[in-house]
């Protein structure tokens, strides 16, 4: 199955471990489609709120359509997130519960339509950050070492 990615949330990883991801639909207008289709979207920054048992996506800049005309949409807007009923229950009782965040992770094309991948997200302490850093490195020195060993 073949997916275009749009943005991915690179920052999200560094700052939190993801305890769980699920895949959402997103209400668009149609420059936003064609603004994604350029691959002009930033997650950076932005969450997933839940409000009357609705999903919403917030500080998502999707960036203006360059052909677009005075209906051209508002970057910055509040977009709906399509979910099961259970999953937002699920992700309810977790952000009430729990003390855990929800933070899109990357927005896609998948069969023609626009998705966008959320997590359920604990927010990681500054030696958590190091401690993922330093684990990566010696990984990465591992590979390093293997590859120069096979030679």
């Amino acid at each position: 199955m073949m997916q275009e990615i749009v943005a991915k949330n690179r920052k999200a990883f560094h700052d939190y471990s993801i305890e769980d991801t699920y895949e959402a639909g997103i209400c668009l207008v149609g420059t936003e489609v064609k603004s994604l289709r350029d691959g002009r979207a930033n997650l950076k920054d932005s969450y997933v709120i839940i409000k009357d048992e609705e999903a919403f996506l917030l500080n998502c800049h999707i960036s203006p359509y360059s052909h677009g005309n005075l209906q051209n949409h508002d970057p910055l807007r509040t977009r709906k997130l399509l979910l099961h009923r259970k999953e937002i229950e699920k992700l309810w009782s977790a952000i009430s519960q729990k003390g855990l965040t929800v933070i899109p992770l990357k927005l896609y094309f998948k069969r023609g339509k626009a998705k966008i991948e959320i997590g359920l997200a604990k927010g990681k302490r500054q030696y958590e950050k190091r401690e993922s850093i330093k684990e990566r490195e010696s990984n990465r020195e591992i590979d390093r070492y293997m590859k120069k060993s096979a030679e």
